[in-house]
């Protein structure tokens, strides 16, 4: 329903703020972090938003970037994962970290997170993942046959480099054509996932 609210800043406390927009104040929950950084009060703020509707309550979430609200849509897709949990984790990790826990398999990461244990750190990486094939599945063939990375420059690390900011959103017609702007062969996952977030962000 709101792709976003921008307006004053009225109130920070531990799990939401309030901003104003022409005297319509919204409760926004947001991630401590975010919380913590968004700004100082009278500030004019714009948070990307997550609207929520339940029998019971009505619930609008904010988050500082497209990313982080495509990593707070994907951990509320696995089961199990309520919005309480997944403002935890975004209060844990940036998303490129997030991303590379998954495609890495590092569940000792996600478990870093209070109340995430292993049982419940593995159920989010395989059903992301199968998520993430799904999607791949879906992709235009004729789009990826054309890419200047479908050579033999394309090895292990580029591919998942590729999946994890697919985590976050972006398609591969896209990343790919980020990535062309990289030195790919001479850069770690880690590097490429966050090199090729600051490209995409960039559009």
């Amino acid at each position: 329903m709101f792709a976003y609210i921008k307006g004053s800043l009225e109130m920070k406390t531990k799990n939401y703020i309030v901003i104003d927009v022409s005297g319509l104040g919204y409760k926004i929950f947001m991630a401590e972090n975010a919380i913590n950084s968004i700004g100082d009060i009278g500030d004019i703020v714009k948070v990307h938003t997550y609207y929520r509707v339940r029998e019971d309550d009505i619930s609008i979430f904010g988050f500082r970037t497209p990313e982080e609200l495509r990593m707070f849509e994907l951990l509320l897709s696995v089961s199990g994962v309520g919005a309480k949990s997944a403002l935890v984790m975004l209060s844990c990790f940036e998303p490129s970290e997030f991303a590379i826990a998954i495609i890495s398999n590092n569940v000792k990461l996600l478990t870093q997170v209070p109340g995430i244990g292993p049982k419940s750190a593995q159920r989010i990486i395989l059903e992301l993942k199968d998520k993430l094939k799904s999607e791949q599945n879906e992709l235009d063939e004729k789009s990826i046959s054309q890419s200047k990375l479908n050579s033999a420059k394309i090895n292990e690390n580029i591919q998942e480099a590729i999946s994890g900011l697919m985590v976050l959103g972006y398609s591969r017609k896209d990343i790919e054509k980020a990535f062309e702007h990289l030195d790919v062969e001479n850069l770690s996952v880690e590097d490429l996932i966050k090199k090729g977030l600051i490209l995409l962000t960039q559009k």
